[in-house]
């Protein structure tokens, strides 16, 4: 194989396609990245057997083939390249030559038959996304997926499509996070996604109109985004029945700022460390939400002025559970319902139903 590619392109491609690349695994070929030549083309794959990444970078091909090399080792030596054109060639002995300007590199690659096969994905069930549509979807829903394994379903977002409406739903035990939106598909479908995966597809995708596409088989998904495919193994299990944890009716409405919100959290919180630990009371009552918090370092009140409907409520929760949520919340005010202080704390926009967050209470102590 031999072929002259931009080094820049290389670079950036490279960078991109490593994060599925294994780093420790008993199949060596599973910690490098395949080449393989095409047409007027070299691609590059890489896959860990739970997530794999392709792209293709149009390269001056002399000798068709293919190798896998050492992602790690790779990739540090293509960004460190000094000219425009890289060149990279190997022999029968599946030595590869890295050459740029005037730096030349051998290194030893692994036979490109090692490389474990990708399954394939039917392009009969697939829609259309925006760009920017999914990467709103994907970072407001992503930071509750669970971070254990004791339930390995929740460790993903679930994607529901029914009556031409996308819903994605995460959830930790502890809070839940669900985006709608309108999409393109009118079947009733649900499947998935590991957190993992979809962290990937966030870092490749714009915020701009344009278009990829989705393809889902009974076992993986494939994301087409520009030079880009993504492909990732879907989770199996029973998700959470998320419409039946939402509470109705609820007994006490807030609409309030977002940001004073935040910034009367985060000011009570400062007593709250990873070592010293303590919920947040906040006490809704008279257009005021009145927030305290006391550990063993001491004591902070704060208050913040809100628009109120209802009873008076007084509840606790993860200062860094209802941060999250906030933080992800795209409008200048919010509206909050509750139903008591044993009931999850409903995070929505003030008009429309575009997300929900629910942040599940902690019970409090009585001050002395």
């Amino acid at each position: 194989m031999k072929i002259t590619v931009n080094q820049k392109a290389m670079a950036e491609a490279v960078l991109n396609i490593q994060r599925a690349v294994s780093t420790k695994s008993t199949i060596p070929a599973l910690e490098g990245i395949l080449l393989e030549t095409g047409n007027g083309t070299v691609t590059l794959n890489s896959y860990n057997l739970e997530l794999g990444m392709t792209t293709t970078l149009p390269a001056v091909v002399e000798q068709p083939g293919s190798i896998i090399l050492g992602a790690r080792l790779f990739s540090d030596i293509v960004r460190r390249m000094p000219g425009e054109e890289l060149t990279v060639s190997t022999d029968e002995k599946n030595v590869a030559q890295i050459v740029c300007g005037a730096s030349n590199f051998s290194v030893i690659g692994i036979p490109a038959e090692e490389f474990p096969e990708f399954p394939s994905v039917s392009q009969t069930t697939s829609f259309k996304m925006e760009h920017k549509l999914l990467k709103s979807m994907i970072r407001q829903t992503l930071f509750a997926v669970s971070q254990s394994d004791a339930k390995p379903v929740h460790t993903g977002s679930l994607f529901e499509l029914k009556d031409g409406v996308l819903h994605v739903v995460s959830v930790d035990g502890y809070r839940l996070a669900m985006r709608a939106e309108a999409v393109s598909f009118s079947d009733t479908l649900s499947f998935v996604v590991p957190g993992k995966s979809l962290s990937e597809v966030l870092k490749l995708l714009r915020d701009d109109d344009s278009e990829l596409t989705i393809c889902i088989g009974p076992r993986h998904i494939l994301f087409t985004i520009d030079q880009y495919t993504v492909l990732s193994n879907l989770l199996e299990g029973e998700f959470l029945d998320y419409r039946a944890a939402i509470p109705q009716d609820a007994t006490t409405v807030i609409t309030m700022k977002t940001r004073e919100l935040i910034d009367s959290v985060e000011r009570v919180s400062l007593l709250i460390t990873d070592r010293v630990k303590s919920p947040v009371r906040s006490v809704f009552e008279n257009d005021k939400v009145k927030l305290s918090c006391s550990t063993a370092m001491g004591r902070a009140v704060d208050e913040a002025p809100c628009t109120m409907q209802g009873d008076m409520v007084e509840m606790g929760f993860n200062n860094r559970y209802l941060l999250d949520a906030l933080h992800n919340a795209e409008d200048d005010e919010v509206r909050i319902e509750m139903r008591g202080p044993l009931s999850p704390m409903k995070i929505m926009p003030v008009s429309g139903d575009a997300y929900l967050f629910l942040v599940l209470p902690v019970r409090l102590k009585n001050e002395p």
